[in-house]
């Protein structure tokens, strides 16, 4: 029997909501409708979904914070959330993302955009099966049982943070553009933008730590490269925060 994906659809407007189940449900996706926080969370308590679609505007509590919280919650960090918003604004984009998104979609939407972003976080939900693992300096990838450490401490990641490492840590020493890295961690997916990037390279840093963070460092007008070459004494100067204000 074929697998179909589950999707949580946390939409207050019953048109949108039909139109993105009717297009889900007939590219083979099981779709589970909420119209508030309430009844979404009701929903994922009964079963998770492997990803969500969510409204940023919603009556109660708002997607934006929906997704703060899902985040933060060990049962629901690792499902990919698409936020839906009419907000287009870069500012409010990066919020999105920031509060834990995967990726977002602008209304109004088009149905073959929509189904490639979902394709595209499902794609990337799990990273490349490689047995063995990665050491550089202190820090330790093992893609087999899919767990970091740094100095033998044992580190929390999200499954894009965990793919990107990976992707850096295989190609360790190297400067990696932005584009580069859209290609070869996040594979085709033509809609994302750029800064994307910029927001999982922080988000990465910051669950790897104040020390093994530095090992990202941000090539100002080229991209991204990690080194088992680190200053540590750098640690306390924040050079580990991501330079979302570069171009």
């Amino acid at each position: 029997m074929r697998h179909e994906p589950r999707v949580l659809v946390v939409e207050d407007e019953p048109a949108i909501a039909e139109l993105l189940a009717i297009n889900l449900r007939h590219n083979g996706f099981r779709v589970t409708w909420a119209m508030d926080s309430e009844a979404a969370q009701r929903e994922l308590d009964a079963v998770l979904p492997e990803v969500i679609l969510l409204d940023w505007m919603l009556p109660g509590e708002s997607g934006l914070m929906l997704a703060k919280r899902w985040r933060a919650q060990a049962r629901t960090k690792a499902i990919p959330i698409i936020m839906l918003t009419a907000r287009g604004d870069e500012v409010d984009r990066v919020a999105g993302l920031d509060a834990g998104a995967d990726d977002y979609i602008s209304k109004p939407f088009s149905v073959k955009e929509m189904l490639a972003r979902v394709r595209a976080v499902l794609r990337r939900r799990t990273p490349e099966q490689a047995e063995g693992s990665i050491t550089i300096g202190a820090l330790l990838l093992d893609a087999a049982t899919y767990r970091v450490s740094y100095n033998e401490q044992m580190l929390k990641l999200g499954p894009t943070e965990f793919k990107l490492l990976h992707y850096l840590m295989t190609h360790a020493e190297r400067v990696h553009t932005r584009s580069k890295l859209l290609d070869r961690v996040w594979g085709d997916h033509v809609f994302i933008e750029e800064r994307t990037v910029d927001v999982h390279v922080k988000r990465l840093r910051e669950s790897l730590g104040p020390q093994a963070g530095l090992m990202i460092e941000t090539v100002r007008g080229a991209g991204y490269r990690l080194t088992a070459q680190v200053d540590l004494r750098s640690a306390a100067s924040g050079t580990a925060l991501a330079e979302l204000d570069e171009s």
